[in-house]
């Protein structure tokens, strides 16, 4: 049973409507006046627990939960219009030609947000599609399904997409517990006190002075680049640019200090005293999380920088009393993936039940660890040169099938055609521009297309296994949620999924259900490997932690 969710042509109202999985309407649309919207909404999810389809959740969700309303499952037209119009699954289908396409989600007007009580009310209004053009859609997306080259893994992928977008609106309203006070602490100790306006803090300004007096620039602001690269020159440090790795490589009394300055800057402007006032709201840090927000199908984030929380200012997440945190990452995915992509069965066979990268080293690079992984994670990336390079031959005759999959790969983008990830989630297909510059003639322009081709097939062999690495930690998620979900309430509370970052996952859990949460996380891991590749000789190990605040995570 699909339940769709649409814009009225009232403007002020939703229509909402019942569909049969055979794609019919099983009742009369209705409209809703916004105000009761949250009532139909549960009402319907209680009776019929349908799979509800709309424009955008992030459109719709958000205000159902703020009203108390969680919905089980739903289907997202955008995420899954951006996967079906890209994907080879789907290209014969006719659908990339046909689709309405819905328009890129962009930023929210901060006074729009403040002006608007509800979905309803001012700019809100014009953003969701109608109940038409919602069924519509949703018929063209199924037809294309069906009559994709693999409709049960294209499937997969938009249902797990789709409820992860369930997951990202849900985080971001829940939030990340966070000790305000403990942050200004953290601040106090790294910064100094809190300085007014747009003053430095006096640990960066005593730096600040450390800085002009190495390098005789009683003037120099450092906060700006081209300030600094002259003051540099002129103190004969032949610096290129402010990158720290190159920073790093020069010997001079001013480095230390101007290193030293840029981590505290960063800190100061990224999460400093304006971060805690914007994004910590009741001690808890909510941030928008964009499913799917970069090609390869991995979450990005915006507002908050959720996706970097520096670990100077972790210790600031901790769980409320009574609570814990449970951490947990999959162990080397990228690499398992990969194995598993590939069907290697030696590769496989190096990581059954143990450290896929001494595995290697153990078949292979006379047991140095390290070794292993920079050839393995040379041949996923495409370094060609240094250490990785120079190991590369060893670990092709070791693993060809793995390295000549990444290799077609590379080869495939190079060319210009599209490569996937293995439930279909594809490359988006090269511009006019870049096949017109393959076709130059000059010997410059040549080494330019040569460049060009060689900088795609790094991206192309590096996005099918980092995509389905985000595919499998998808499944995972919402697994999870799933079976947390399932869980019967207890006094102390229910557990909530609070963080997501591409293979690492954060549960904030009553202390009576950690570890039953706990097995529920490894229970969900195994679930997604199954959901992705059926029974494999190659597991998705995950590493659980259970701390009182993010920074013991790691």
């Amino acid at each position: 049973m699909y339940a769709l969710l649409a814009q009225a042509p009232e403007g002020h109202a939703a229509s909402v409507q019942l569909w049969a999985d055979d794609g019919t309407p099983a009742e009369p649309a209705r409209t809703v006046v916004h105000t009761g919207l949250a009532a139909v909404v549960l009402e319907i999810e209680r009776e019929h627990q349908p799979r509800w389809v709309w424009d955008r959740a992030q459109h719709w969700y958000p205000e159902l939960l703020a009203a108390g309303v969680r919905v089980e499952r739903c289907h997202d037209l955008a995420l899954c219009q951006n996967i079906l119009v890209h994907s080879e699954f789907s290209a014969s289908t006719g659908y990339r030609q046909l689709a309405t396409i819905l328009p890129p989600e962009t930023a929210p007007d901060p006074a729009a947000d403040q002006a608007q009580e509800s979905l309803f009310d001012g700019p809100a209004a014009l953003r969701g599609w109608e109940l038409q053009l919602v069924a519509a859609e949703l018929k063209a997306q199924k037809s294309a399904i069906a009559s994709s080259t693999h409709p049960a893994r294209l499937t997969l992928l938009l249902s797990a997409e789709s409820a992860c977008a369930l997951v990202a609106a849900e985080m971001q309203n829940v939030g990340i517990p966070w000790r305000e006070d403990l942050h200004r602490r953290l601040l106090n100790e790294l910064l100094g006190p809190e300085p007014a306006g747009y003053a430095r803090p006096e640990k960066m300004d005593a730096l600040a002075a450390v800085l002009r007096t190495a390098l005789d620039a009683p003037g120099l602001n450092p906060d700006s680049p081209q300030e600094l690269v002259k003051a540099l020159h002129r103190a004969g440090i032949d610096a290129k640019s402010t990158r720290s790795w190159e920073l790093k490589e020069i010997k001079h009394p001013a480095i230390e200090p101007l290193l030293a300055y840029r981590k505290l800057s960063r800190l100061f402007t990224t999460n400093g005293w304006a971060w805690l006032r914007q994004w910590v709201t009741d001690g808890r840090f909510h941030s928008e999380y964009l499913v799917g927000g970069v090609v390869s199908g991995r979450w990005a984030s915006r507002g908050g920088g959720a996706m970097q929380i520096p670990k100077q200012i972790r210790g600031a997440a901790r769980a409320e009393p009574g609570h814990k945190f449970i951490v947990a990452d999959a162990a080397q995915l990228e690499p398992r993936v990969l194995a598993a992509l590939a069907q290697d069965s030696a590769m496989a066979a190096a990581g059954r039940d143990k450290d896929l990268y001494a595995g290697i080293a153990a078949q292979g690079f006379g047991g140095e660890r390290a070794m292993a992984k920079v050839a393995l994670l040379g041949a996923i990336y495409g370094s060609t040169t240094g250490e990785s390079g120079r190991l590369m031959p060893q670990l092709a005759r070791m693993y060809p099938k793995a390295v000549g999959f990444v290799e077609e790969a590379a080869r495939a983008g190079e060319r210009g055609e599209q490569v996937s990830t293995w439930l279909g989630r594809s490359t988006p297909p090269v511009s006019a521009q870049w096949r017109e510059g393959q076709r130059s003639s000059t010997a410059e322009e040549q080494r330019r297309a040569e460049s060009a081709a060689r900088s795609r097939g790094r991206f192309t062999r590096n996005f099918v296994v980092q995509g389905t690495a985000a595919e499998w930690a998808c499944c995972w998620l919402a697994e999870l949620r799933r079976r947390l979900r399932a869980l019967p309430p207890i006094p102390e509370g229910r557990p909530e999924l609070v963080f997501f970052l591409h293979d690492e996952v954060m549960v904030h859990c009553p202390d009576p259900l950690v570890d039953a949460v706990t097995e529920i996380v490894h229970e969900s891991s195994r679930a997604a490997t199954r959901l992705l590749f059926g029974e494999i000789p190659l597991a998705f190990p995950v590493n659980a932690t259970v701390v009182e605040n993010y920074a013991d995570a790691k």
